[in-house]
């Protein structure tokens, strides 16, 4: 509460782009509102050259992020959540305006979505063991096959679940190696703002996660058509939207994870999500030598 006679300090919404907080190219912005209707914000209207800059980022930070040990990798995912821990009042509020449940509700979605984050970290050293294998082969040969993350990867956040399934759909991406480019929830995109001050002050290396808000019908298209992203997640994309995403990627043959209808994000999250950006390389090594 701003005390009598003091002018309240309020607060510029911005991207999140290579480590920075950046205004849109445009120079745009749009209201945000709560459940009720109620003004709570105005967030930046991300153009396509704020887009284009963030693909740029995220290609820059993806031989660092990718050359890390998984440790290294899961030790930083853990060093999020703890950082989400400590805002959890925060998330709490803006999960609360966003989706108008209770504030006890509220804060069952935000630990969620922290040990949703704490899960992930844990698989960091573990899915390459999983999905890696030592096949059988007709000959004096080993033959190995590994996973590797597949690049940057454009992600479209659900616009349910603003905060958990924004977790739920990054993590499983950059806990394998990839970086990515985030289109937040266009009707809740608060929590992701608060993400990316967390990310911004963790130890994540900057532009491994870039995080965009604005208008999905303006952003989904063109990072579906670029050619610099090597995958798309689709899942917060309406079916004519998705459709229309899906050939844009065909231009350069890029996997894509379509969106399945509603998904319960409180559910178990298996590793599906992890295994659709991994690809698979296999060696062949003479025996012996």
């Amino acid at each position: 509460m701003t005390e009598p006679g003091r002018l309240a300090v309020r607060k510029t919404y911005k991207l999140y782009i290579g480590g920075a907080f950046p205004r849109s190219e445009s120079g745009r912005s749009y209201a945000v509102t709560s459940s009720k209707g109620d003004f709570l914000a105005n967030a930046a209207l991300a153009s396509r050259k704020d887009a284009r800059d963030a693909v740029v980022s995220a290609r820059k930070a993806f031989p660092g992020w990718s050359g890390a040990t998984p440790y290294n990798r899961g030790q930083i995912l853990y060093r999020v959540a703890e950082m989400m821990e400590g805002r959890r009042a925060q998330f709490v509020d803006e999960v609360t305006a966003a989706d108008g449940v209770s504030a006890r509700k509220a804060g069952e979605l935000v630990d969620a979505a922290v040990d949703r984050l704490v899960w992930y970290a844990g698989w960091s050293d573990k899915i390459g063991a999983v999905q890696g294998s030592a096949n059988p082969v007709a000959g004096p040969y080993f033959n190995l096959s590994s996973s590797e993350p597949t690049g940057v990867v454009a992600v479209v956040a659900p616009p349910e679940g603003p905060l958990l399934g924004l977790i739920s759909v990054i993590a499983p991406v950059i806990v394998t190696g990839n970086t990515c480019v985030v289109v937040a929830s266009e009707r809740a995109p608060l929590p992701a703002i608060t993400l990316a001050e967390v990310l911004a002050t963790s130890d994540l290396p900057g532009g491994v996660v870039n995080l965009l808000t604005g208008r999905l019908a303006d952003l989904a298209p063109w990072l579906a058509s670029h050619m610099d992203v090597n995958a798309v997640d689709l899942t917060g994309c309406p079916e004519e939207l998705a459709v229309s995403c899906e050939q844009g990627a065909a231009e350069n043959l890029k996997r894509v994870l379509r969106p399945t209808g509603k998904t319960d994000w409180l559910a178990d999250p298996g590793t599906g999500r992890m295994t659709a950006f991994l690809e698979t390389k296999t060696v062949w090594h003479p025996v012996g030598i």
